[in-house]
């Protein structure tokens, strides 16, 4: 190993040793704002590289990084794109001014970033540029993408040099994972990456999961489900790195007592619109079960790309005095929408494990799901919701109907169930606190076994 990779090392081995000495003890189930028992990451200096950053359906990232930032660990922020995104809550306008943008300026930093790491490690760059050769042939983005996500990463670097940082942790499995591992390459932290689905693992023979799996630190899955998905991509030596971190939620959620289910016949469906979510059949099914209860309501919360779409199929449907979009709102207004609803309803076609649901949950409503992906790990049927076959109009419309048709007291029942499952399997304080462990531990064996870096071996 070289020196200076020696020095690293060793940097790299005494920060974590002592950062243990203090984050060991994080594990308890916690509510409020305050960090987990314990967990005192003073001195830990992580980036967090996102593609677009803030965004309306990431708050689950900007709860993750504020959760380290109270335990003590300093955060650094890089995004691609979102510094010109319209956000309507605002603490992601705050995080935008938090934020350091690769592509603001344009693509000539990028270039000049790229010669000068040329010039000062070319053994380095030309071993990070046969890394993204490797995975131009595999991905369905041509060559020249790639280039420039070598490009990012030769930009990237940097800063986080400037800033001290140690780990880079990437969200999503497509190209900030890339620029992760090429960010290492050129001599830059360990990195990790978390796991989502479903446009991850539908992808994945195309996700370059064969370079960016072995070459990682560890990799993070948002549910059971979504580390069983990878595991079949993954090969099998790293399945051990696969570790379970779920997406969670704040002390907003958990603070006081929340509001219990009224009596009431409004339903709240929360997502951005467009085919995934199941929104048109949904809206199918309202239509039978406003036929049966003309007091039933519906919220559609969001916007997207099928707006349009929807609104048409409210108006053939004649449920238009019933149904109402809001459009894009603020996590303060989400949470006031789940409040003034019987149950949330998500009929998802395709998902990860929704974090408003988690929210519902928490603010003691039922909810009406499907059985897909990882929401079967929350959602509890006759327990705290209902669960339906995905696409079935027909056992929505008979799920809908039962929860109009159920008294209070037994949704009332369903609703402290569910808050007590979230609040012990995704507060945002406890989950954070477990990558701040795996960010400050000492790699693994795994990690570091021979054929993980081997193009930096031959030509760094």
């Amino acid at each position: 190993m070289k020196p200076e990779l020696v020095r690293a090392d060793e940097q790299a081995r005494a920060q974590s040793a002592s950062l243990r000495l203090v984050g060991d003890a994080s594990t308890d189930v916690v509510s409020g704002d305050a960090p987990a028992a314990g967990a005192d990451y003073t001195g830990l200096r992580v980036a967090y590289l996102v593609n677009q950053y803030p965004k309306v359906s990431h708050t689950f990232i900007r709860r993750e990084i504020l959760a380290l930032e109270r335990m003590g660990a300093e955060v650094t922020r890089v995004a691609l794109r979102g510094w010109d995104a319209e956000v309507a809550d605002p603490e992601d306008r705050a995080e935008q001014g938090r934020t350091t943008y690769t592509l603001q300026h344009g693509l000539m930093p990028l270039a000049s970033s790229a010669l000068r790491m040329l010039a000062r490690r070319p053994g380095r760059f030309f071993a990070a540029l046969k890394a993204a050769l490797a995975m131009s042939r595999t991905s369905l983005r041509p060559l020249p993408y790639h280039l420039i996500y070598l490009a990012h990463a030769c930009h990237i670097l940097p800063l986080l040099e400037r800033r001290g940082v140690t780990h880079l942790h990437a969200h999503f499995g497509t190209n900030p994972a890339e620029v992760a591992m090429l960010v290492r390459l050129l001599g830059g932290p360990d990195y990790s990456f978390t796991v989502h689905g479903p446009e991850e693992i539908d992808d994945a023979r195309h996700m370059g999961f064969a370079q960016t799996v072995p070459a990682a630190k560890f990799i993070a899955a948002i549910s059971s489900y979504t580390r069983s998905q990878l595991q079949r991509h993954a090969p099998y030596q790293d399945w051990d790195r696969i570790e379970v971190v779920h997406c969670g939620i704040d002390g907003q959620f958990f603070a006081g007592d929340q509001p219990e289910v009224e009596d009431i016949t409004q339903f709240v469906c929360v997502g951005r619109l467009c085919e995934q979510k199941g929104q048109l059949a949904l809206l199918d099914a309202f239509a039978e079960v406003v036929a049966k209860h003309p007091a039933a309501r519906l919220v559609l919360a969001g916007d997207g790309e099928m707006r349009q779409v929807l609104e048409e199929r409210i108006a053939a449907l004649g449920i238009g005095g019933a149904v109402r979009i809001t459009g894009w709102i603020s996590s303060a207004q989400v949470r006031r929408e789940l409040l003034a609803a019987r149950a949330l309803v998500l009929p998802s076609l395709q998902e990860g494990l929704p974090v408003v649901i988690m929210e519902a949950m928490a603010l003691r409503r039922p909810v009406i799901s499907t059985f897909i992906s990882g929401i079967p790990e929350l959602v509890i049927p006759g327990e705290n919701g209902w669960l339906i076959p995905s696409g079935s109009v027909d056992d929505l419309v008979t799920a809908m109907s039962a929860c109009l048709e159920t008294p209070v007291e037994p949704l009332r029942r369903m609703g402290a169930a569910g808050a007590t499952r979230v609040k012990a399997r995704h507060s945002i304080d406890t989950e954070a606190a477990k990558l701040a462990r795996l960010f400050a531990a000492p790699r693994s064996e795994a990690a570091s076994r021979p054929g993980h870096m081997d193009w930096q071996r031959k030509t760094g």
